[in-house]
């Protein structure tokens, strides 16, 4: 009897087991295609932006449709007018792949990030960077953000190799978020871009030091023809409201102005300086040399927002140099510039509400300025990295919109003052922002005033840059989906009565403005 059971057990085990096949027979492919268990060893995040423009600024030059990077009334060729509107969509995706074999047990890892960016109907069967979305597409558009490999040798110390993020903070550059980068350190304003080269941090809760080598342009690589950065940065947390920190970075620049961004070259008498709002050095031809380093320190107080009502952050950065150029009948480099310049900051706020979205900020910044060039052998101006890259350095974390530059960009990152030196004349403005979140992490909402002034009139014209007036609306779907309407307007300043800074025209140009509603995903 009980071998009877044990038989009519088996028959019905083997039943119930055909019916569990036949019901999910059609799923068994896709049960191939994504296991059960998600594999930790591999993770991807994909951020998406897409907005909707308007605005009263566009480039005269017709090849200049795509990316537009760089100052108002620059060598972009942008310029405003109440003749027309512009309006178009831009769009961006920048996918993160990250793999951490576990066979290295966590102390070795693989990061790629590209991006993608289009405006909507611009171009299609072709081959380039920030465009492909014509009528069937097609376009070779993709483009390489970052390729490294990050190994942990030890507690509290990474490793960093490859194609990396260059920023000008202690902080670890692939686990804080982008406001930590926007509001601490140097704020991005000197090196906020991306660079090959190796990096190495200690990050501890009291100490965080940062060493870095990166090579900005190689050139022959049988010649001393090299332009390198060298990094070390340190921060130190003396309580837990307050960091203080200093850094040292140099850049050794034997190139000549040899490579480059496109046409337009790179280094201190390239047209890339008059494109990104840079001093533009009259050096000429001959061959030269140079060493620029960059001495500074910075605080901040209450990073995070929530330890107190009260925050505040700031760094004093003097940047010292000179140029050696070899004339045309000698081997020798003689130093033909002096450079020496200095650059302030300082953001206090305070947190009037329950979120860090209540609150007051205000935010003011200084740099020296130069009054007759280089006529002197003098450069008394900042420099930033914006003098061998487009952009290099983004000051973007003030929350302006057309009188210092806003991060809200795909295609066109266009302001009044794109680099902290204002051409050489420096400047001497600031920021002021109310925030308010109508529904606690949910309704978002500013407004905001800006006004600047340079620290040296330019020819034919006066020192006051202008005044700025922004508003912004935001609403959080979910996780990282926010909808977003921004608005500003700039009234321009006696600054531009003169054609050194208005594009070369006899009167003052267009108040400009823009308003634009935006999607923010980061999707994982």
């Amino acid at each position: 009897m009980k071998r009877l059971y044990f038989i009519l057990s088996l028959i019905l085990f083997a039943i119930t087991l055909h019916a569990q096949e036949t019901a999910t027979s059609s799923f068994q492919g896709f049960d191939k295609v994504v296991p059960e268990k998600a594999n930790k060893q591999f993770q991807a995040f994909v951020y998406f932006y897409q907005q909707n423009v308007a605005m009263n600024i566009a480039p005269e030059n017709d090849f200049l449709k795509g990316q537009i990077v760089g100052r108002l009334f620059g060598g972009n060729t942008t310029t405003t007018s109440n003749e027309f509107t512009a309006l178009y969509a831009e769009q961006r995706a920048i996918p993160f792949f990250v793999y951490t074999p576990s066979i290295f047990d966590g102390k070795a890892t693989l990061r790629a990030s590209f991006e993608i960016d289009w405006t909507w109907g611009d171009v299609a069967y072709g081959v380039g960077g920030n465009q492909g979305s014509a009528i069937s597409a097609d376009q070779v558009n993709i483009q390489t953000q970052n390729l490294e490999v990050e190994f942990v040798p030890a507690k509290y110390w990474t490793i960093n190799v490859g194609l990396q993020r260059m920023f000008d903070t202690p902080h670890d550059l692939y686990r804080s978020t982008v406001d930590k980068f926007t509001n601490t350190g140097y704020r991005l304003a000197f090196f906020g871009t991306d660079g090959v080269g190796i990096s190495v941090r200690r990050q501890s809760d009291y100490l965080k030091t940062k060493l870095g080598f990166y090579k900005l342009y190689e050139n022959n690589v049988e010649v001393n023809d090299d332009v390198t950065l060298f990094e070390l940065n340190q921060q130190f947390n003396i309580s837990p409201e307050w960091n203080v920190g200093a850094s040292v970075y140099w850049v050794k620049d034997n190139s000549s102005g040899k490579g480059g961004v496109s046409i337009l070259g790179q280094g201190y008498g390239s047209p890339l300086a008059n494109y990104n709002g840079t001093f533009r050095f009259p050096i000429g031809l001959d061959p030269y040399r140079s060493d620029v380093f960059w001495l500074g320190s910075y605080f901040s107080r209450n990073e995070d927002m929530m330890l107190d009502r009260w925050f505040m952050f700031g760094f004093l950065n003097y940047n010292i140099g000179s140029i050696r150029q070899k004339g045309t009948n000698t081997e020798t480099y003689t130093k033909s510039v002096d450079i020496s310049g200095l650059a302030a900051n300082l953001r206090v706020g305070y947190r009037y509400g329950q979120t860090t979205g209540d609150a007051i900020v205000a935010d003011a910044i200084f740099t020296s300025g130069d009054k007759n060039g280089i006529n002197d052998k003098k450069y008394n101006g900042v420099l930033t990295a914006n003098t061998w890259g487009s952009p290099g350095g983004i000051f973007i974390g003030h929350g302006g919109y057309l009188l210092f530059p806003h991060g809200n960009v795909v295609n066109r990152f266009v302001a009044a003052v794109t680099d902290i030196s204002n051409m050489g004349y420096g400047i001497a403005g600031g920021t002021l922002n109310l925030s308010r979140d109508l529904i606690p992490n949910k309704l978002h909402s500013k407004i905001g005033g800006a006004t600047g002034f340079s620290t040296v009139a330019p020819s034919g014209g006066g020192n006051f840059m202008g005044w700025e007036a922004n508003a912004k609306l935001g609403y959080d779907f979910g996780a990282f989906l926010t909808v977003e309407a921004h608005a500003a307007y700039m009234g321009l300043g006696d600054f531009y009565d003169s054609t050194l800074t208005n594009g070369g025209v006899q009167n003052r140009p267009v108040n400009p403005w823009l308003g634009f509603v935006c999607v923010k995903w980061l999707i994982f």
